[in-house]
């Protein structure tokens, strides 16, 4: 989106001012001679790393306060930056315009809501206890074809991340997908009042955030608050194979549209849009025949692991339900990547195969990880394993569960940083290549836990070194 400064200004109720000159040499806002509706901003960042010029930059204060990177922001090439009342910048080398506000994050909400207003087409919101970051990935793909579209980046799910992928949507953007996450109770209903959704999907209730959320009912009642914020001309597209999910449907006044990847006749028969015939290649990507209200489709995968294919099925129904044919959403997903850390595999210097899903893990995440590591073609089969955050009272039993299951899958398990799973962690790399034990093309290794473990870190070392 794009806004002039006076427009920045008023939408968040700040007050416009311009930095000194440096070096002799006058201000943006005096080489434009003097008329600040000539500099016009498009989009908005937090992070001086990743910002684009022509941004404006919005100080936040958090772990790291961002007043402390306004310079950075300036250098990058950021016209204007938001900072709150009371932290005048004057020790700027670049001279710049600021708007100051009495809350930077309230100033970023205003800018998403006025990007939300602008925002003609649907807005599609995506949340569950797993598999929402790849269905919002593969919902985008496979409208991206036909439809101008925006979708969170990564993992912006919350309260920042919402605003910032409403800002920087492009201008006659026709749809948005947005991820939403849930650490509490009406976390979602609150995101739900910026983004005002037209269509929901919740991909499954599990458990994830049970620390915060009590148990799987709890979860299942801070997930359903996407479908309560539906409106009645909208649609909830709900995992039928989940009956907390499926329940959902009696929580709004959206029509339902449940999706399936069930076995039996009877799931398939009560689902409107459903998998067939499902295989996996040696790579790990699945194939289907899709069954739905917009017609068939023959589909592959890039995504891998066989759980993506309901994410798959939950992205083709956003697609059905925007007006996209399902053959040209099917043929996008062909090629659709996902966001970075989920189930990328790799083949090691040594022929060794490596799943690197290090972004993060619950014990449902977890389980279909091991899942997908088992239909590796390998004679050897390892997970190297982190903690998975945010379990509360369950969090031994749930790492038990997980030791358990592996070894039931004939899966031998390295722990890293935890004694949860009932063995001693290993301290540095040099012990996991030990007992990785050479790896080799027979060699396949799963590196997963939850964010806060930095398995990521160790992943990337492994693709080097194994």
């Amino acid at each position: 989106m794009i806004w002039t400064l006076s427009e920045l200004a008023a939408l968040v109720d700040g007050q416009l001012t311009f930095q000194a000159e440096r070096d002799g040499q006058p201000s943006g806002a005096e080489i434009a001679g003097g008329s600040i509706d000539v500099v016009h901003v498009s989009g908005v960042s937090i992070d001086t790393r990743s910002l684009r010029a022509g941004q404006l930059f919005v100080a936040l204060k958090a772990e790291r306060d961002g007043h402390d990177y306004l310079d950075a922001a300036f250098s990058a090439g950021a016209p204007v930056a938001m900072v709150e009342r009371g932290r005048p910048p004057s020790s700027l080398r670049n001279a710049a315009a600021v708007i100051e506000v009495a809350d930077t994050a309230v100033g970023l909400w205003s800018i998403g809501r006025s990007a939300r207003n602008r925002l003609s087409g649907p807005v599609v919101g995506v949340t569950g206890s797993v598999g929402k970051t790849s269905t919002k990935d593969l919902a985008a793909a496979a409208i991206a074809p036909v439809k101008s579209v925006v979708a969170s980046p990564r993992s912006y799910n919350n309260e920042l991340g919402l605003p910032l992928t409403l800002a920087n949507a492009p201008e006659g953007c026709e749809v948005a997908v947005l991820e939403m996450g849930a650490r509490g109770h009406g976390h979602i209903a609150r995101l739900c009042e910026l983004a005002r959704p037209d269509i929901g999907v919740v991909t499954a209730v599990a458990e994830a955030h049970i620390e915060m959320l009590g148990d799987l009912d709890g979860v299942a009642r801070a997930k359903g608050e996407l479908v309560e914020a539906l409106p009645a001309r909208g649609t909830a597209i709900l995992n039928g194979d989940d009956s907390r999910v499926r329940r959902m449907q009696s929580r709004g006044q959206a029509r339902a549209v449940f999706y399936s990847v069930a076995p039996d006749a009877a799931g398939r028969g009560s689902a409107d849009v459903v998998a067939e015939n499902v295989t996996l290649d040696d790579e790990l990507r699945p194939r289907f025949d899709l069954r739905s209200p917009w017609g068939p489709a023959p589909v592959r995968l890039e995504a891998r692991g066989l759980h993506q294919v309901a994410n798959a099925l939950a992205a083709l129904s956003v697609a059905g339900v925007v007006g996209v044919d399902m053959t040209t959403a099917a043929e996008a997903l062909r090629e659709a990547p996902i966001s970075p850390l989920r189930m990328e595999v790799h083949r090691t210097k040594s022929g060794a195969t490596l799943i690197d899903d290090s972004y993060n893990a619950n014990p449902a995440s977890m389980a279909a990880a091991l899942r997908a590591l088992k239909a590796v073609p390998a004679r050897r089969r390892v997970a190297v394993l982190g903690a998975m955050a945010e379990l509360g009272d369950s969090t031994l039993s749930e790492h038990r569960k997980i030791a358990l299951m592996a070894a039931d899958l004939g899966i031998d398990v390295v722990a890293i940083g935890t004694t949860d799973y009932g063995q001693t962690p290993l301290e540095d790399l040099s012990e996991l290549l030990g007992a990785l034990g050479g790896s080799g093309r027979e060699v396949a290794v799963l590196v997963k836990a939850s964010r806060a473990a930095g398995l990521d870190a160790v992943a990337a070392r492994l693709k080097d070194e194994l």
